[in-house]
């Protein structure tokens, strides 16, 4: 009986086309649901089940493949110029730096000079840089490639160089002043030119 009365509840919910529904009790007893009217029976009114429509949902995006970073390694770091240990002599205490790398510089990096652990020269793509007015004597030489965020991708060890550079007094020394070099070699001031003979 409960299956029947299941079926039929079932049956009125989901057909919105079932108009009318009937019941009686039959002469064992039983309860009867039925859509046909019969004698004694008595109509229920079934009312129209809620519907709701279904929004489609759209299908996943497929998920993106990340591209696979590179590493950010090189095999090799140096400084070709100046050899370790190396001695500078220059009066104005200039010097050439240059870098090596391999592989080559990738895109993002930037090579830079430190002296004596502090930055000098860089960021920059060429691995030649010109350091000036270096103080006289022996410093730490250092380089390394770094990322447009500053980060340091490789370093170099710190290598010793020895800058020399000629005093005024020794440079007039190996090259007398003339007159024609006051006032225009620094190690001739006009000061200490002579005065003319009368």
């Amino acid at each position: 009986m409960s299956r029947l009365l299941s079926a039929l509840l079932l049956l009125a919910l989901s057909s919105t086309a079932l108009a009318e529904v009937y019941t009686y009790v039959d002469p064992q007893g039983n309860r009867v649901y039925t859509d046909k009217p019969h004698a004694n029976a008595t109509r229920i009114e079934v009312h129209p089940s809620n519907a709701i429509s279904a929004t489609p949902v759209p299908p996943p995006a497929p998920a993106r493949k990340r591209a696979k970073k590179q590493p950010e390694h090189y095999d090799m770091l140096r400084i070709l110029i100046p050899e370790p240990d190396a001695s500078i002599n220059d009066a104005s205490g200039n010097m050439i730096v240059t870098i090596n790398s391999d592989p080559p510089l990738m895109p993002n990096h930037g090579y830079r000079v430190l002296v004596d652990g502090n930055v000098v020269a860089g960021p920059a793509v060429s691995p030649v840089f010109q350091l000036k007015n270096l103080d006289r004597g022996t410093h730490q030489l250092a380089a390394e490639i770094i990322d447009n965020e500053e980060t340091v991708i490789e370093r170099t060890p710190a290598q010793p160089f020895h800058m020399h550079r000629i005093s005024l007094i020794q440079k007039r020394r190996n090259n007398p002043c003339v007159t024609a070099d006051y006032g225009v070699r620094p190690e001739c001031p006009l000061a200490d030119k002579p005065e003319d003979d009368e």
